[in-house]
């Protein structure tokens, strides 16, 4: 067999193992949302995968989660990063703000929801969820840098924690599912609000 060929046939069993294993992946993301933690038959049924061949590609169920987890922050990683981040008028800035934190918890609620039910019970899931926290957390911090450093330090962390009370997922699934606010309504609210906490007459 010539090297060409072999390599040929390297790059193919490369790629229908690289598709077989994002398939699971992302079995295990649209099962996750349910009520009960997917099994490997589950997994395999939606991805069309032996059972078997589940945890072909994973040591074991903690190895999933976390690469199941990662694939989805990467799904989600264009509608987290924020155009101009950190520039141009604080009006701006707000729009641009809200209107990123709007999109990603309309394409991820379902699995935020879920994810939230199983961290008490899971350290990976928890840990995880934690530092998606503390990554929004971060970027509220580098998006408004001019106007809390502008606060002392007590003001700067009360408005960053009223801000991540209202535009982190908890706060966000209050205000669409709880009290039932359009996505209109709930943009409008958090745009008035910000400008309230961040504007020259706060």
């Amino acid at each position: 067999m010539s090297s060409d060929v072999e390599a040929t046939l390297t790059d193919g069993r490369r790629a229908r193992r690289d598709r077989n294993k994002n398939a699971v992946l992302d079995a295990m993301i649209e099962l996750f949302t349910s009520d009960r933690d997917p099994t490997p038959d589950d997994i395999a049924a939606v991805c069309g995968l032996s059972p078997r061949s589940v945890y072909r590609y994973f040591e074991d169920r903690d190895a999933l989660i976390l690469a199941a987890i990662e694939r989805n922050q990467e799904r989600l990683w264009p509608l987290f990063r924020i155009q101009g981040f950190g520039t141009g008028p604080l009006e701006q800035r707000i729009d641009r703000f809200v209107q990123s934190r709007i999109e990603l918890y309309e394409a991820n609620a379902d699995l935020s929801r879920a994810t939230r039910r199983r961290a008490a019970g899971n350290e990976l899931i928890r840990a995880s969820a934690e530092l998606s926290q503390e990554r929004l957390r971060a970027q509220t911090v580098g998006q408004f840098e001019e106007e809390l450093q502008a606060m002392d330090g007590k003001q700067s962390r009360s408005t960053i924690a009223a801000i991540d009370a209202l535009t982190q997922f908890e706060g966000l699934d209050y205000y669409r599912v709880t009290r039932k606010f359009s996505k209109a309504m709930t943009t409008t609210m958090l745009i008035d609000t910000l400008n309230d906490l961040l504007g020259p007459t706060r």
